[in-house]
């Protein structure tokens, strides 16, 4: 049989499994319980945080086919005859509105409703939206819509006036790595924390990307899924070497820093990549140094959380904010330079000399004391 993906395999099935949306899996379920379902719905936000799979368990819990395998099975494939997915990025026009229209004055052949669930809805033409507004409007009794985008200002405000609106949060990161341990559990395999934290905060929010992430990882044939082998498959910085670039930083260590800047980008991260990952990590530093080692504004774990903390003493919140600054101001450069990496290795001699440029909150205040006014905790 062909491989079916993770994201595909362990996606929601009921209201229960839901992850990180729990709140309008709730009021969903409520809404069912209490006979009080509106006809059109408009799902917001970023890809993978469940809009589609929520739309199809509520498709699902409305038809009541729960009590009949086939028929949920059915809906929860995109295969259902009531439930009917349309994706807009590909039927734009006037004519598959229409079409639409036409088609949702028949009953639904095995269930109560016909449920009509338009992915990317802002894709639709002004032509498809305004033929569709009508239906909205005043809509058969069997007919139920879900409208799921990625770009809610781009739906009209009269289509948007005539549904219930859902927004759809990123999903955590401690929930998404929650959900991945799961996984691999299941998957019969073993994985390093770090590996899985790692996987879920480059998930950006989406439990399907960091799934496909988890997959390409598991596909390298490894029992033991370790950081090292995803810093491998994606290239990304080593987060021992990033620690000891760091800690080269904070004592103006300049040999150290750009030994080990230099031994960073020959192990194949590019100059922006390499910045982002060092902008990360500051801001790790910078949150750490504010607020303190406990705090659940900095998604670390364990001992990666204890050796962040060490290391956030060695700053001064206000230098890391200068430091951030100019990751960012060089990232942008990259752009446009022939020498990226002379950019990049300036740009880490600055952060390792920071104790001698001026101070630039000082200066703009005033104060007599510049270039010795200290930067960094010693």
């Amino acid at each position: 049989m062909a491989y079916t993906v993770l994201a595909r395999r362990y996606r929601s099935t009921s209201f229960d499994q839901v992850v990180g949306q729990e709140a309008i899996a709730r009021t969903l379920r409520a809404a069912i319980e209490q006979d009080r379902v509106a006809h059109a719905y408009l799902f917001c936000g970023t890809r993978g945080v469940g809009k589609t799979s929520i739309a199809r368990i509520f498709a699902k819990a409305l038809n009541h086919a729960d009590d009949h395998p086939e028929i949920a099975k059915a809906i929860m494939s995109g295969q259902d005859t009531d439930v009917i997915e349309i994706d807009a990025a590909s039927n734009t026009g006037v004519d598959h509105a229409r079409e639409l229209i036409a088609n949702a004055n028949y009953l639904p052949m095995r269930g109560p409703y016909k449920v009509y669930i338009i992915d990317e809805v802002h894709m639709l033409s002004t032509a498809a939206f305004n033929a569709l507004l009508k239906t909205m409007e005043e809509p058969p009794e069997h007919v139920k819509f879900v409208l799921c985008t990625t770009e809610a200002h781009k739906v009209p405000a009269t289509i948007q006036s005539r549904c219930q609106r859902f927004d759809f949060r990123n999903i955590p990161v401690a929930k998404i790595a929650e959900h991945l341990s799961a996984v691999v559990g299941q998957e019969g395999l073993k994985a390093e924390p770090e590996l899985v934290h790692e996987i879920a905060r480059l998930g950006n929010g989406s439990m399907r990307d960091a799934l496909s992430l988890l997959d390409r990882v598991i596909a390298a044939g490894e029992k033991k899924l370790t950081l090292a082998l995803l810093e491998d498959l994606l290239g990304l910085p080593d987060r021992k070497l990033m620690g000891s670039l760091i800690d080269a930083i904070a004592v103006g260590d300049v040999p150290g820093v750009l030994q080990a800047g230099d031994e960073l980008l020959g192990r194949g991260s590019g100059p922006d990549l390499f910045l982002e990952s060092l902008t990360e990590r500051l801001r790790d530093l910078m949150v750490l140094s504010a607020c303190g080692p406990k705090t659940d504004l900095v998604e670390l774990t364990g001992e990666m959380r204890r050796e962040e903390a060490e290391r956030a003493k060695k700053f001064d919140a206000g230098a890391i904010v200068h430091m951030i600054a100019i990751c960012d101001a060089v990232q942008r450069m990259l752009r446009t330079s022939a020498a990226p990496k002379a950019l990049v290795e300036a740009a880490l001699v600055r952060l390792a000399l920071s104790e001698t440029f001026a101070d630039a909150a000082a200066l703009a205040a005033g104060s007599p004391r510049g270039p010795e006014a200290p930067a960094k905790k010693r």
